[in-house]
């Protein structure tokens, strides 16, 4: 199933194939050690302390009314207070080198796309190609991808676990994440977070091509295909499991931010877009 992909070595987070991957897999592997610096040692003092008042060791000394030592008190807090500071370290610099909104350091522009989370399905739109593809994200290996979310109806998580950095998609609203592929392959993606009947089956896969194939895909997607206007769209929105990948050739001007801020759907191609004065909550 996948939502056990995340927690094997094989094909989640333990196999990265890109910058985010990698440098999350690096944080898991120094808070383990560092956690295995003081559960270690706590294993074997727990053993040690079991053998030693064994009832057959003569030479244990039973002391009822020792209550104190100045010693074991400094080494029981002071380890543990200096795993807290290491881990809480590791988090911080963390949390600021992986900002899920910073663009990756790389030569080469971010591929812009937009992700919607619908029931149960994922729409990615591109806007520079003026496609749009279900249950399927394809972008160039080696190049950066610089994501929007939002969803079209409940809360959502998006999750690639070999590329890292799972996040929210959430009516409404828009987050950011950045990634990268540094590998060709096919990775499974899958809804990270409860969202109704169909959440099992709500998964995608990331093709990660070499860019003319990328183009190949992109310009193919552009010349058949039906277009994602305001009927196109009431029918991707309505409620379905098991989606098999698709492509749309045009996208109606728009999509994405009014699914964003109105969470109604688009207007016909070609037709303005109606901008609420305030966003709903």
């Amino acid at each position: 199933m996948l939502a056990s992909w995340p927690l094997g070595g094989c094909g989640g987070v333990l196999d990265p194939q890109g910058p985010v991957g990698a440098a999350e897999k690096l944080i898991l592997l120094n808070s383990l050690g560092i956690m295995l610096a003081i559960v270690v040692p706590t294993i074997l003092a727990t053993l040690g302390v079991a053998w030693w008042f064994r009832a057959s060791n003569r030479r244990a000394v039973y002391r009822p009314d020792w209550e104190y030592s100045g010693r074991i008190e400094l080494v029981v807090w002071a380890i543990p207070a200096m795993t807290v500071l290491l881990l809480g370290g590791i988090g911080w610099a963390g949390s600021h080198l992986l900002d899920p909104a910073k663009a990756l350091a790389s030569s080469a522009a971010p591929l812009e796309v937009d992700v919607v989370a619908l029931d149960w399905k994922w729409l990615f739109i591109y806007p520079e190609q003026g496609v749009a593809s279900v249950n399927r994200l394809v972008a160039p290996v080696g190049r950066p991808i610089s994501l929007r979310l939002t969803s079209a109806t409940v809360m959502d998580s998006f999750f690639v676990p070999q590329l890292g950095t799972q996040i929210y998609a959430m009516p409404g609203m828009t987050t950011r994440l950045n990634l990268q592929a540094d590998r060709l392959g096919r990775f499974p993606g899958l809804s990270a977070m409860f969202s109704g009947d169909g959440f099992s089956r709500m998964s995608f896969v990331f093709d990660a091509l070499p860019d003319a194939q990328f183009q190949a895909w992109a310009a193919a997607a552009k010349a058949q295909g039906p277009a994602l206007d305001a009927a196109g769209y009431q029918a991707l929105a309505r409620p379905s499991q098991g989606v098999a990948p698709t492509t749309y050739s045009a996208v109606a001007p728009g999509l994405f931010d009014a699914l964003a801020r109105t969470q109604t759907p688009p207007p016909p191609a070609g037709a303005a877009v109606a901008m609420p004065t305030a966003m709903e909550p």
